[in-house]
C-alpha cells in the first residue's frame, strides 16, 4: 500500500468538495461573493485602496452598517486588506488583498455583464409579468 505525502492529502482534500452537497464549506464562499455588497466593494478596490469614505461615497445607496459588515467579513475572509495609519484623525485604508485580487476578474465579468444585460432583464421581466405562468 503505497502512503500519500501531505501535498497530494491536501490535493484530495480539495478535490472533495462539492458546492451541491449541502455540508460543503465552499457554499460559505459562494454565499458571500454572491452579495451585492461584496462585489461592489470587491470592484471597488480594483481601482486601489480607499478609505471608508471613499468607499461609501463611491457605492451609492450601501448604509454604514452594511459597508462595515461587510468589510469586516472581507477582511476576515482574507480578500480586503484593513491599514491603519497613525495621525490626526487616524487614516484607515482597505485594499485587496492577493486573494482578493484572484477574484476580481470574476467580480468584474458579473459587474459588467449586469450593466450590459440589464435592458434584456427589464425586457424579460416585462414579458413574464405581462403574461405570467398559469398552475
Amino acid at each position: 500500500m503505497a502512503t500519500r505525502t501531505a501535498e497530494e492529502r491536501r490535493r484530495a482534500e480539495r478535490e472533495a468538495y462539492d458546492a451541491y452537497l449541502a455540508s460543503c464549506p465552499a457554499r460559505q464562499v459562494l454565499d458571500r461573493i454572491s452579495d451585492k455588497w461584496v462585489s461592489l466593494v470587491l470592484n471597488a478596490l480594483g481601482d486601489g485602496p480607499l478609505r471608508y469614505s471613499g468607499l461609501s461615497r463611491r457605492i451609492a445607496g450601501v448604509s454604514q452598517k452594511m459597508l462595515t459588515q461587510t468589510l469586516r467579513n472581507l477582511e476576515r475572509d482574507g480578500l480586503v486588506s484593513r491599514t491603519l495609519t497613525p495621525s490626526v484623525p487616524v487614516r484607515v485604508d482597505y485594499a485587496l488583498t492577493p486573494l482578493g485580487e484572484s477574484l476580481l476578474p470574476i467580480m468584474h465579468a458579473a459587474k459588467t455583464w449586469a450593466e450590459t444585460h440589464i435592458q434584456e432583464i427589464h425586457a424579460a421581466q416585462s414579458t413574464y409579468d405581462q403574461n405570467p405562468p398559469r398552475p
